[in-house]
């Protein structure tokens, strides 16, 4: 396995995150976190730790800086997120070793509309899934996203799911919308976070693997 914390280079500023590559990787999966949290986000490194079960690569990184993360519009500055992950996307491409790999977004939050805002603007991103994301706030380019995607959304997180149902029908690629019975907007109830990994896994291992074929 290739791991470790890396810099990223981007629009004049080091983001830092933690690469880890199973063996024989299917594919690579980029992380944009929410507001107020970071690539530490004990939620979405269980995430990575299942999808690596999966034969698949993570990556998570800060999306802003910690001088940028302290003022606080700049969580939900959902143009400069997106570019961010753009720019941590075009990185990745680069980087000869990891160039071949397949890339999904996983988007929490906020950062789920940066993953479909990028993925937007970026269509040799193979898949991507939501958990718990304001997808509302990607509503203008839903009609542009090409690549399969799944929103995750908890029963219980009532005023999300409705965002998450009405922005699931505006999308006009291959979709899914998985509702988990008992969870609420942060999944930290028993057992459900496990299902979010496992419904995540299984997106990214099957399509990442027909994007590669």
């Amino acid at each position: 396995m290739q791991s470790g914390e890396i810099t990223i280079p981007v629009d004049g500023v080091q983001l830092e995150g933690n690469l880890e590559i199973p063996q024989g990787a299917t594919g690579l999966v980029l992380f944009a976190h929410g507001s107020g949290s970071s690539r530490k986000s004990p939620r979405n490194n269980f995430v990575a730790e299942r999808l690596r079960d999966f034969g698949l690569g993570t990556l998570l990184f800060d999306l802003l800086t910690e001088d940028e993360d302290s003022v606080y519009e700049n969580r939900f500055d959902i143009g400069l997120l997106t570019d961010r992950l753009v720019s941590v996307t075009e990185w990745v491409k680069t980087r000869t070793e990891k160039s071949d790999y397949p890339l999904g977004y996983f988007g929490s939050s906020t950062g789920a509309a940066a993953a479909l805002r990028a993925a937007a603007r970026y269509p040799a991103v193979g898949a991507v899934v939501s958990r718990g994301g304001r997808v509302d706030l990607a509503t203008a380019v839903l009609d542009e996203v090409s690549a399969p995607t799944l929103f995750i959304v908890g029963g219980q997180d009532t005023q999300v799911l409705e965002l998450n149902r009405e922005a699931h029908a505006q999308l006009t690629c291959e979709k899914e919308l998985e509702i988990v019975d008992g969870a609420g907007h942060l999944f930290s109830e028993s057992g459900v976070l496990e299902t979010v990994a496992n419904l995540t896994g299984e997106w990214f291992a099957s399509k990442l693997s027909l994007r590669k074929e």
